[in-house]
């Protein structure tokens, strides 16, 4: 009896990609904790790599690798800069929600 193998095309890619943005979109609209917040937009940075690579793919084109390149370049830059930020607001005050950073505005 033959077994048959499943081969992932680019679609599935593409739909992984969107539920991984819908999952990322959903957690920065509902939820008020900037880290969960910050998560979810490296979600989002990540859902659209997902994209970009499986078309890349797909074309055989490398201009969507090399801009997965930059977004990871970017996304990591934030990452320092931002969460460096939110880890030290939230040392200082256990309970922070987003409608409080507004207060840090010069």
């Amino acid at each position: 009896m033959m077994l048959a193998t499943i081969v992932p095309t680019s679609t599935w890619y593409l739909i992984l990609g969107a539920i991984l943005f819908g999952i990322g979109m959903v957690g920065v609209l509902v939820r008020r904790n900037p880290l969960i917040m910050f998560m979810s937009i490296e979600l989002m940075l990540n859902a659209v790599n997902l994209t970009f690579v499986a078309l890349s793919t797909k074309l055989t084109d490398i201009n969507g690798q090399t801009a997965v390149f930059f977004v990871l370049v970017v996304a990591a830059a934030e990452v320092v800069v931002g969460l460096g930020i939110i880890v030290s607001i939230m040392r200082r005050r256990s309970e922070i929600s987003v409608d409080d950073l507004s207060a840090l505005k010069g």
